[in-house]
């Protein structure tokens, strides 16, 4: 089972957790669950007027092997309006790649952190895949 929790967080509101959103999902083969500001298809959606997060931005997919991934889907731009890193425990912060993926921790937790490039905003995504 892979268990997310989102937070939109701005500049005033840095350590609240006021609008925390929790999203699971089974470690079953070609489990999806997604985050960006399309409510219709992601599970966990951030607010309509954030722009620098994708309609689409996060994608979490669950391989073949139980094994849970990230990737930061390419919007409609070129460049992103954003930086997504990843943090692990007891390793430094990882950038992700724009078009990027990651393999989570088999049995781990951490975070995604997508930050505003033009205002103190960020999205919060912490996770941890359950055995």
């Amino acid at each position: 089972m892979l268990e997310l929790t989102m937070a939109s967080v701005s500049g005033a509101d840095a350590g609240a957790t006021a609008g925390m959103l929790m999203a699971d999902a089974p470690s079953d083969p070609g489990t999806v669950v997604r985050v960006g500001r399309d409510k219709s298809v992601c599970r966990l959606a951030t607010p309509d007027d954030w722009l620098f997060v994708s309609r689409v931005h996060l994608e979490f997919l669950c391989g073949p092997d139980g094994v849970w991934q990230v990737t930061w889907l390419r919007g409609s731009n070129t460049e992103p309006s954003s930086e997504v890193a990843l943090t692990l425990p007891g390793l430094p912060v990882q950038p992700l790649p724009y078009g990027g993926t990651a393999r989570l921790p088999h049995g781990g937790s951490g975070e995604l952190v997508i930050q505003d490039r033009t205002a103190p905003r960020s999205v919060n995504v912490g996770f941890y895949h359950e055995v």
